[in-house]
């Protein structure tokens, strides 16, 4: 047996990497355990592994007395000094156990612990590699696809990429080579679970870490990126070096570099936006290549109202809004994009008193000002069939609304005359309602953007 154990023990060690002494350790264990399923559980033992015979050497220790009463633990002086014959009563006695008479069930036993201890062993070297890989990527192998996650040999292990993670339309077989993102690293009871990644947006930029030198070099920095993985993605990029060119570096000579991170996310399109330290010019950028008219910013709610030619609405919203949607992603701002005669219609007092209706959204709104009714007054003189017919609202809450418009339309005067005595600020300072003030990097910001803002690189 021991003979058996220490060839485990070399084979181990070599194979798997792990620390020589650990097993030597499991292994006395054991053995100790062994013993005392064999002779019983109150046992003083002492096991220990003999390195250079490479042989276990276990001994019982036993009280030399004059009279027995636990076998397991004294022994006779008589017997004691056939063993020592310079002992004495009272003093402790190792007796050398025949490790060879474990049988073959001990054995046994003694090889699962060490097994056991090996698997586990095994599997804290595998979290501790890749608990410092978290944020990489790595190359792996696809093993199989299971309920439609996929699992990968990366190595050492096996780490899996649900299906969540994945690209959408994109498929794998196995045996294909796969390059992923170590999202996240967890101990469970099979041992380490390395979960990767696809569509996380650092996973994009982490491609473009590999393929431009000057990232990797810390000359140009990637401050943000947003993806709808398969189809589009912006990052937003900005360089130390006034000589170099962020965008230019990212997409590389005749777009090499940029084409190369395309093709391993599967033709998913890259915007490479410029970042601009004004929020105003880099929403701007993240909306190209959608031309901005003005851009009216609130800072206390973190967001922004886009105007933007009629003409280059769609181009700015994008396809199923993908462009609006990005762009917000990317700067971290609220984005809500208008066109100039939607902006200019929402300025007129009456499209606001349309509004003051309980119960007219702003989508309601633009339905009556298309079709002619744009104060309180069409509303009410509008009758209840053709504001149906318009609008798609029941006929009961169109009613409602009227009897809202009538006690509104006696209180404001607004509505049917200037008023003469217009409010003023207050002392405190605090804005008169109705009164539109222009407040340039307070809580709002209203300006027009210059025509030569920076302009993303598309690919």
């Amino acid at each position: 047996m021991a003979s058996e154990l220490k060839r485990l023990i070399e084979q181990v060690s070599r194979e798997k990497g792990i620390d020589r002494q650990t097993l030597i350790q499991t292994l006395e264990e054991a053995i100790k355990s062994a013993i005392r399923k064999r002779y019983g559980a109150k046992l003083d033992l002492d096991v220990t592994f003999n390195d250079e015979y490479g042989e276990i050497e276990a001994f019982q220790f036993k009280e030399v007395v004059e009279e027995v009463n636990d076998p397991d633990k004294e022994v006779l002086l008589d017997e004691a000094k056939k063993l020592d014959s310079e002992c004495e009563i009272g003093d402790e006695l190792g007796i050398r156990m025949d490790t060879e008479m474990l049988g073959r069930i001990a054995a046994q036993s003694a090889k699962q612990v060490i097994i056991q201890k090996m698997k586990d062993a095994e599997r804290e070297v595998v979290y501790d590699e890749f608990k410092s890989r978290k944020g990489e990527i790595v190359n792996g192998i696809v093993q199989r696809v299971d309920k439609g996650a996929i699992l990968v040999n990366v190595g050492q292990a096996e780490a899996i990429l649900p299906q969540k993670e994945q690209i959408p339309r994109e498929v794998f077989r196995q045996g294909d080579r796969i390059r992923s993102y170590v999202l996240e690293v967890k101990k469970i009871s099979k041992g380490p679970q390395i979960v990767l990644s696809r569509t996380h947006p650092h996973f994009l930029i982490q491609l473009f870490h590999a393929e431009v030198p000057e990232i990797s070099e810390g000359i140009v920095s990637i401050i943000s990126a947003a993806r709808e993985p398969g189809s589009r993605a912006k990052i937003a990029v900005i360089s130390k070096d006034s000589d170099v060119d962020p965008v230019g570096a990212c997409v590389g000579m005749k777009g090499t570099r940029v084409q190369n991170v395309v093709q391993e996310l599967r033709g998913e399109k890259i915007d490479i936006i410029p970042w601009n330290m004004d929020p105003a010019k880099f929403v701007v950028n993240g909306l190209a290549p959608a031309i901005i008219s003005k851009v009216i910013v609130d800072q206390a709610n973190r967001s922004m109202e886009v105007i933007v030619p009629d003409d280059q609405l769609s181009l700015a919203i994008g396809k199923r809004g993908q462009n609006v949607r990005l762009a917000s992603k990317l700067t971290n701002w609220r984005i809500d994009v208008k066109s100039e005669s939607r902006y200019e219609r929402q300025k007129q007092t009456g499209y606001q008193a349309l509004l003051r209706i309980p119960g007219v959204s702003s989508e309601m709104a633009d339905k009556l000002y298309e079709s002619g009714i744009g104060s309180l007054k069409d509303f009410l003189e509008v009758s209840v069939l053709e504001l149906e017919d318009t609008t798609r609202v029941p006929a009961a809450t169109l009613e409602a609304m009227k009897s809202q418009a009538v006690a509104l339309l006696g209180g404001d005067s607004q509505d049917t005359q200037p008023d003469p005595n217009p409010p003023v600020a207050d002392d405190e300072g605090e804005q008169a309602q109705g009164v539109e003030v222009e407040t340039p990097g307070d809580a709002q910001k209203t300006g027009d953007i210059d025509a030569d803002a920076d302009q993303p690189a598309q690919e």
